[in-house]
Formats: structure tokens, C-alpha cells, sequence
């Protein structure tokens, strides 16, 4: 075993090489083996441990550890292990060494004492995760993985900047509490934000999720957005502006994921749904409503995970992943159709399932706050999380109109995966104490008091009523091949113009450097104000090279302008 300072993120690194010069049952055997010796190596790791070092006259903590970092790296290093295991029928090279790569990124962003370290991690997840959307092969993928990296690199351009006019104010570079004092932390907050998918900054999630392969699809939903949370509640803590954001998170999502009919897209907007809840119990920022946050990701993670397998695993079996497509599955799938029904309860937060036990300790953090209009933001949320992913997902895919559809259960290491995943959500319902003992705070909550368990079961109740009567009645939502234009229209369709009219200036300069810049301006806005469903009449552009160079010399400028305002 190797030495207990050494950083989380290396084992990880190094199986990634491993992986590429490897195939088949030895490759799998060598990912399961060293993220499962790497896992209990931490487990030994006692709060405190810290690794410290001098570069270019900068005093950096590229490992820090505390229970906050170690919550996220226990679930970080079972999130990476089981979606090994659901991906170990996968011989693609690609995926198979992205995948402990990204995992790798996340556990140095989340150990990383500085805001330096920080960065670099952050940008590593940008550029490990894209290739699990890639993987995919398709132009659909290869677009969206695009936009994808576009706002995930952007994101840490914003970091960059942030940090440094935050190191130019107060000559520190500790990754601690921030707050929002200062261009410097705005700017920092404004990163984070984008990662955390806050509302008009999200669609990068249900663009590129979708797209990603059914495997790939898995580890995105555990890493990014959770680095987000966990920056998050180590940075801002308390901060009020976060109570209304995560509030309005968790009600928007409802209903574009009640009219979609991509089943993966539905889960990633409830996944921004779920988001929601932890950034609201970290701007309240008490001990009550930090532990939920953080048990809610940690949970997330686990039964979000679970529902993207069980989706995967339709996709994988049937090529299909439409509602509309797809129903009756149950009578050829019944397996994964039980496992994914303990998905869907827990992420409904039904009593002796995981989801359960961590977002009551938010929702009763709120009220006792004094956000009873939070609060009841955050009760409409629970019915409607009931209704878009607690019954829409199991029922349009596996029971719902039969599709004709009779095909197999999928390969055994996605049912043995599912099957893990289904087991933790159970147990942790069951046995809260466990989670609750690796929490920050010591609070005594119990999530099973009798108000909180028939509360609970009441919104449960009159949600699936509500659904089965609007069902009955014709008026609830049908499953249909539509395109429904979210937020990212308005930037698609209006950024090229706004940068058009930012580049006038051109206009009266050289005819032939005009021409130029006209041309490569229509590029970008074809590219961006493309849909990218089929059908688009502009599905088969691509993006250009020098498309990469006007991002690359916006991104230049801006940076000019931040080391100017710091100087």
C-alpha cells in the first residue's frame, strides 16, 4: 500500500495508463483493483492529512484533507467502481481510460487545499469527461461534446480570473470559505455556478448527458455538477443568494422534464432538480442544512447513478431511449425494471430509501430557518421529482403502452452493478446512522420522526393520485417526437448578433480583414443557433477550426482585461 499522504488522484492517473496499454478481462481487473485498494487507502486516511510545496514563489496545498473532502471522496471512489463494473463489457480503449481519468480529476478538485490546484483539476474534468460524449460516435455527440467543452473550459477561465483578482485583494490562495466580497469572488461564485448548472447556465447538462454512451452517461452524472456542490459548500456556506437559486432549481426542471421524452434528458433535468436542494441547504448554511446538502449528493449520486444504469441499460438492449418508443419492457426486462423502480422511490424520497433521509434534513433546515416560502418551493419540488422521475421513468419505459418490444436483460455486469446501487439506496434508508457518522456536523437529526414519515407519505400519496387521474383523463403530457427549445435558445440565436455588433469597430478597418471576420462569424453562428436534433436543417455543420480561434482569442481578451484591472 502506498503512503498515506500520498493524494487520492494518483492511483486513479496511473490505472488510466494502465488501462490504454491493456485489454479485455486484465484490463478490467487491473480498473476494479486499484480504484478498490485506492478507496480503502483513503478510508485509512485521517482528517488533517495535508501535502504542501513551494511553486514559482507560490505556497500551494495540492492535498488537503477534512470529513467535508472525505464525504465526497468515499462516494467519489464508489461511484468510479461501479461504473466500472457496469462499463466492464465495454472494449472501448477510450472510454475505458477517460473514465478513471475523470474520476481521478474530481477527487484532486475536491483535495485540493488552494484555489490554484483547484483550477487545474477543474479544467482536467472539463477535458477527461468530454470524451466519454464522444465516445458515442455520432454527430450528435461530437456537436454537443463541443458545446459542452466550450462551457466547461469557459467555466475555468472565469476561475482563472476570479483567483487572481482574489489573490490580488487579499494575497491568499486558500480553497476556504470565500464569500461573495469583491469582483474576484464574484467571479469564482459566477465558475462554480456554471458547473452547478444554475438556472440559464444549465443547458450544457441536458445537451451533452443525452449524448454521452449509457456508460459514459453514468460517471458524468456523479463527478462534475458534484465538484460543483462541494466547491460550493466549502466556499460559500451561509450565502442567502443561494437559498433563492437552489430553490428555483429545484422547481424549473419540472416541466421541461414532465414534457420531454428523451428518458435520459428527463433524468438530466432531474438531476438539476436534485442539485437544487443541496445548493439551498448550503446557502441556508447551517450545520442541519450543510449535512443535508452533503448527504443529498452523496445519495444523489448513488440513486441518480442507478436510474441513468437502468436507462443505459434500455438503450443498450433496444437502441432506444424515447418514451414514446418504448413500454412493456417489463415483461422481458423485469429485473432491471424492479432495480430501477428502487431508483425511482428513492429519488422520491419514500421512508426506508436513501433519498429520504438527507432531503427532509433541508426541507426541516428551511423551516426552521424561517424559508417557509422556501419551503414550500421545496415541498412542490418533492411531488414534482414524484411525478417527472419517480413514476414517468419507470412507467413510459417499462410498463405504459406495450411497444411490441421483447428483447433481453442486459450483460451481467450492468445488472450486478444496478444491483449495488439499488442495495446502498435501501441500506442507507434503512440505516441512516452510517452516513450520518461521516457527515461535517454532529446535529442528532432523525429522519424517521412521525411528522417528517407522514408528511412525506401524504405528498407521495396525492402526487401519484394526481398523476394517475390526469393520466386517466387524457391531460397529463403525452410522450411525443418533439423538439422543446429551452433557455440556450436565446444565447444560440442572439450571441452571434451581440458579437457581431461587439466587432463593429471592424467594420470601417480593412475590406478583406471585414470579409474575413463576417465569414467566420456566420460560421459560428450556424454552429451555435443549430438545433441539434435531427431533422435541423443545419445538423450537418460542424465547427470549424477557426470557430476554436475566435473562442481562443475571446477568452485571450478577457484574460487581458482581468490581469489589467488587477495591475
Amino acid at each position: 500500500m502506498w503512503a498515506i499522504d500520498t493524494p487520492a488522484f494518483i492511483p486513479l492517473f496511473l490505472v488510466s495508463v494502465l488501462a490504454l496499454f491493456t485489454k479485455g478481462n486484465l484490463r478490467g481487473a487491473i480498473l476494479l483493483g486499484v480504484i478498490a485498494l485506492s478507496g480503502i487507502h483513503l478510508w485509512n486516511v485521517p482528517a488533517g492529512t495535508s501535502v504542501s510545496l513551494s511553486f514559482l514563489g507560490y505556497e500551494l496545498t495540492p492535498y488537503k484533507v477534512d470529513k467535508l473532502s472525505l464525504m465526497f471522496g468515499y462516494i467519489f471512489h464508489i461511484a468510479a467502481l461501479i461504473g466500472v463494473i457496469y462499463s466492464l463489457h465495454v472494449k472501448d480503449t477510450m472510454q475505458q481510460v477517460a473514465a478513471p481519468l475523470y474520476a481521478g480529476s474530481a477527487l484532486g478538485a475536491i483535495f485540493a487545499g488552494d484555489l490554484l490546484t483547484l483550477f487545474v483539476f477543474w479544467e482536467l474534468l472539463a477535458i477527461t469527461s468530454v470524451f466519454l460524449i464522444w465516445a458515442r460516435r455520432t454527430e450528435r455527440a461530437y456537436q454537443a461534446g463541443i458545446r459542452y467543452l466550450i462551457v466547461q473550459v469557459m467555466s475555468g477561465v472565469i476561475l482563472l480570473g476570479g483567483l487572481i483578482i482574489y489573490y490580488g485583494k487579499t494575497g491568499s490562495l486558500d480553497f476556504g470559505y470565500i464569500g461573495l466580497d469583491g469582483i474576484g469572488s464574484w467571479c469564482i461564485f459566477l465558475a462554480f455556478g456554471i458547473k452547478a448548472c444554475f438556472p440559464l447556465l444549465h443547458n450544457w447538462a441536458t445537451d451533452s448527458y443525452p449524448e454521452a454512451t449509457p456508460t459514459g452517461t453514468v460517471f458524468l452524472s456523479a463527478f462534475t455538477t458534484k465538484v460543483a456542490v462541494y466547491a460550493l459548500a466549502r466556499s460559500f456556506p451561509g450565502t442567502e443568494l443561494l437559498v433563492f437559486i437552489g430553490a428555483a432549481m429545484t422547481c424549473f426542471p419540472i416541466f421541461f422534464a414532465v414534457i420531454e421524452n428523451d428518458l435520459r434528458r428527463v433524468l438530466a433535468y432531474s438531476m438539476i432538480n436534485q442539485i437544487g436542494f443541496m445548493i439551498c441547504g448550503i446557502g441556508i448554511g447551517t450545520a442541519l442544512a450543510v449535512n443535508g446538502a452533503v448527504s443529498h449528493a452523496f445519495n444523489d449520486i448513488i440513486f441518480k447513478g442507478l436510474l441513468f444504469m437502468s436507462m443505459g441499460a434500455v438503450l443498450h438492449v433496444t437502441g432506444r431511449i424515447n418514451g414514446s418508443d418504448l413500454g412493456g419492457l417489463y415483461k422481458s426486462m423485469p429485473k432491471t425494471a424492479m432495480l430501477c423502480i428502487v431508483g425511482a422511490a428513492s429519488i422520491s424520497a419514500f421512508p426506508l430509501f436513501s433519498g429520504f433521509v438527507s432531503k427532509s434534513m433541508v426541507m426541516s433546515a428551511a423551516l426552521e430557518e424561517g424559508y417557509h416560502w422556501v419551503w414550500l418551493m421545496l415541498l412542490f419540488a418533492s411531488a414534482g421529482v414524484f411525478h417527472h422521475a419517480g413514476i414517468k421513468i419507470p412507467y413510459f419505459a417499462f410498463f405504459a403502452h406495450d411497444s411490441g418490444l421483447r428483447v433481453s436483460e442486459p450483460p451481467k455486469n450492468m445488472l450486478v452493478a444496478m444491483t449495488i446501487s439499488a442495495i446502498l439506496c435501501i441500506t442507507i434508508g434503512v440505516y441512516p446512522g452510517w452516513l450520518y457518522s461521516l457527515l461535517p456536523f454532529d446535529t442528532g437529526y432523525n429522519p424517521y420522526d412521525a411528522t417528517h414519515v407522514l408528511a412525506q407519505t401524504q405528498i407521495l400519496f396525492f402526487s401519484a393520485l394526481a398523476f394517475v387521474w390526469l393520466n386517466l383523463r387524457g391531460l397529463y403530457p403525452p410522450e411525443l417526437h418533439s423538439v422543446n427549445l429551452d433557455v440556450d435558445w436565446i444565447y444560440r440565436r442572439f450571441l452571434p448578433r451581440t458579437l457581431k455588433a461587439s466587432f463593429s469597430w471592424i467594420w470601417s478597418q480593412d475590406a478583406m480583414l471585414r470579409s474575413r471576420v463576417l465569414e467566420q462569424l456566420d460560421n459560428f453562428y450556424n454552429y451555435l443557433a443549430r438545433l441539434h436534433y435531427p431533422g435541423s436543417k443545419a445538423s450537418q455543420v460542424r465547427p470549424t477550426g477557426n470557430m476554436v480561434m475566435w473562442v481562443a482569442v475571446l477568452l485571450a481578451v478577457y484574460m487581458w482585461l482581468l490581469l489589467s484591472f488587477v495591475n
